[in-house]
């Protein structure tokens, strides 16, 4: 066998390995990312939905989503990205303060013209 037949084999059979390789990291990279799912993380499907999870099933492998109050159940594997999740604490009446002192910047009416005339 001559080396003009046993390099292009090399060449084809190293370019096959590398883009397994490839495939391989890119499937675990999204197995990682659909177990980290959790509910209140805002994702992207591969339609480009933009919503907040709801509620998660390993199991069936779906996801339910919330968009804008509509929950739609989508499968696992059409999550495209994920976001950090979404601060779900509301303020409670002791986080809310009010203000110390409000300047009052109105204007007040000192003109009786300004006023409107009573016709009684």
């Amino acid at each position: 066998m001559s080396l003009n037949l046993i390099l292009p084999l090399v060449i084809i059979v190293a370019m096959f390995w590398f883009m397994s390789r490839q495939q391989k990291k890119q499937r675990e990279q999204q197995q990682n990312m659909q177990k980290s799912l959790q509910k209140g993380s805002k994702v992207v499907t591969i339609g480009g939905l933009h919503a907040v999870v709801d509620s998660v099933d390993n199991a069936a492998k779906t996801v339910d989503l919330d968009a804008e109050g509509v929950i739609l159940t989508y499968e696992l594997s059409a999550i495209r990205s994920i976001s950090n999740p979404v601060d779900t604490e509301k303020p409670t009446v002791a986080d809310i303060t009010p203000a110390d002192k409000v300047e009052e910047t109105s204007e007040k009416i000192t003109d009786d013209a300004e006023k409107p005339a009573d016709d009684k």
